[in-house]
């Protein structure tokens, strides 16, 4: 008995593989607009990624630029006027 499932399994084994391997021709017909909307849609993907690796590769950059700029308005040694008025309005305990 275990002999027979074996060369049953042994057998759909070959007949699948033999089935998956055969290339048959495609009686098929693949109009414009479904190559417009796959090029669409890989245009769109591409251009994500495009975005996502530019935005990860500019963040150290804006990250520099903005501490300059905060560097150069702390060491002016200028402060907001509302920073004043704010302090200044306070009642005291």
């Amino acid at each position: 008995m275990k002999q027979n499932m074996k060369l049953l399994s042994i057998g759909t084994a070959t007949i699948a593989a033999a089935t998956l391997l055969t290339a048959l021709p495609a009686q098929a017909y693949v109009g414009p607009g479904a190559g417009l909307s796959l090029l669409s849609a890989l245009w769109a993907v591409l251009a994500a990624v495009f975005v996502a690796v530019g935005f990860v590769l500019l963040w150290p950059i804006r990250k520099m630029m903005r501490n300059r700029k905060r560097a150069q308005q702390n060491g002016s040694g200028t402060t907001s006027h509302s920073t004043h008025s704010a302090h200044s309005h306070q009642p005291k305990a």
